[in-house]
């Protein structure tokens, strides 16, 4: 489905801070009519989204054994008929409580937002959840999601609050050790977004300024290793992000390219621009010891794959954005 389609056009849905500053120039009225002026040092401070780290806490790179990020555990045997999962597993379980729970992103445009018009959940990946939950129930309906931030995905895949998580997750060597991914599913790198006119055109014009990006993501590390020496800040969203570039709090907002291609939709005085300086392939989120849950989920993405069901998701809600691509090589192990 194009973004396009349901009422949600591709102009800019800007979500902006609307910051209301009033200036009592005239000061204030007193009981017996007269107007006492107000104090010189009187300042309104800008407004930030809650839960703004500035600067941010970054986080140790924890010790792990070299790896393939990418690669998964191969599918076993030939995808289960929809309604028939495999006795005693985990997809039997999903089945039988009814629904399958994913974690998601409610405020990353085109990947995973609200409709304005309608209040539904809508994007690439709110729909990449929805085929799950089709190879699952035979119905793409049977899914709840659960809106999460960066920094809830592995706690909630490690404390089964949910079933997956599909979230633009970064698969790295670190996280294999506590949860477990499938195969590559949209590919991604680590840019920078800035206010057009800024002068900013890669890292290196970023000494000693501040880069925001979310807290718990590969992002804020790679940010903090930049030779230029920026400051990294985070916040709980993205969107937070660009609210604190458009409101001058920060100097640019830097996490995958795909993201910052939904922030620039929304807000067209902003551009992607950099160098990539990572690369960041994205997998789905499995709770580390559903290994069938893994396999079966990557027989999903084969057939999805094979049969244009990814291109058609990917042309629907981010070629117009991203350009023409072709769904990432599964790599297995």
């Amino acid at each position: 489905m194009k973004a396009t389609d349901r009422g949600v056009p591709v102009r800019t849905a800007k979500v902006v801070a609307s910051l209301l500053l009033i200036t009592l120039a005239a000061g204030c009225g007193g009981a017996d009519g007269t107007v006492r002026p107000v104090a010189a040092d009187a300042t309104a401070a800008v407004p930030r989204p809650v839960n703004v780290q500035d600067p941010a806490e970054v986080p140790p790179a924890a010790a792990a054994p070299d790896c393939d990020p990418r690669a998964s555990l191969r599918p076993q045997g030939t995808l289960p008929k929809a309604g028939a999962m495999p006795a005693g597993s985990t997809m039997a379980t999903i089945a039988a409580k009814g629904r399958l729970v994913v974690g998601i992103d409610q405020n990353a445009y085109l990947f995973g937002f609200r409709d304005p018009e309608t209040g539904e959940l809508v994007g690439f990946e709110i729909d990449m959840a929805r085929e799950m939950a089709r190879a699952i129930f035979g119905d793409p309906n049977r899914v709840q999601f659960r809106a999460i931030t960066t920094a809830d995905r592995i706690p909630m895949l490690e404390d089964h609050k949910v079933d997956m998580v599909i979230r633009t997750m970064t698969m790295t060597c670190e996280r294999w050790q506590k949860v477990s991914f499938s195969t590559e599913y949209i590919a991604s790198r680590q840019r920078l977004l800035v206010r057009k006119g800024d002068g900013i055109k890669e890292f290196a014009d970023l000494a000693k300024k501040k880069v925001c990006a979310t807290r718990g993501s590969t992002s804020i590390r790679t940010i903090a290793e930049q030779p230029s020496q920026p400051v990294p800040v985070s916040t709980d969203s993205t969107l937070d992000c660009l609210v604190l570039l458009q409101q001058h709090q920060v100097d640019a907002v830097s996490t995958i390219d795909i993201l910052l291609a939904g922030l620039a939709a929304q807000d067209p005085t902003t551009e992607v621009i950099g160098t990539p300086v990572s690369d960041e392939p994205a997998g789905i989120g499995i709770p580390k010891e559903n290994e069938d849950m893994v396999r079966f989920v990557n027989g999903v993405l084969e057939k999805m794959r094979a049969d244009g069901t990814w291109t058609r998701i990917y042309d629907g809600w981010l070629r117009e954005r991203l350009g023409a691509a072709d769904p990432p090589v599964a790599v297995y192990r």
